[in-house]
């Protein structure tokens, strides 16, 4: 997709995207740490998809992003969802939004050197 069609879509599009590029992320690397009981991959996994864990993780990122990105995480951010996770307050699910939004952004630009840098980080912030 061309960089101009994607900046006209909806950020909670990108955040679509993010949450699915992400989980897939976070499961591949749980599951290549060896865990193989289902249990323990979600208890794994939880560790980085939760909202609050998201949140936590972009605030350790943002001093990392580049001016567009955290453009892009803002409008994510505040973005109007028209639900919220139940078990997360919902300052800690906008910056949950906002971080999944800079996810499927990049993903969606194809800007996959910058995108597996920034989910790496994700893996070393934890």
């Amino acid at each position: 997709m061309r960089k101009e069609d994607v900046l006209q879509m909806s950020p909670l599009v990108w955040a679509y995207m993010g949450d699915a590029v992400y989980e897939k992320y976070i499961r591949e690397y749980v599951i290549k740490q060896g865990l193989c009981k289902n249990g323990l991959l979600h208890k794994k996994s939880i560790k980085y998809v939760s909202a609050k864990n998201q949140a936590e993780i972009l605030r350790g990122l943002e001093e990392n992003l580049t001016e567009d990105e955290l453009d892009i995480v803002r409008r994510g951010r505040n973005s109007n969802p028209h639900s919220h996770a139940k078990n997360a307050d919902i300052i800690d699910y906008k910056y949950a939004t906002g971080f999944e939004a800079l996810i499927g952004y990049l993903y969606l630009i194809e800007e996959n050197e910058r995108l597996n840098e920034i989910l790496q980080k994700c893996i070393e912030k934890r």
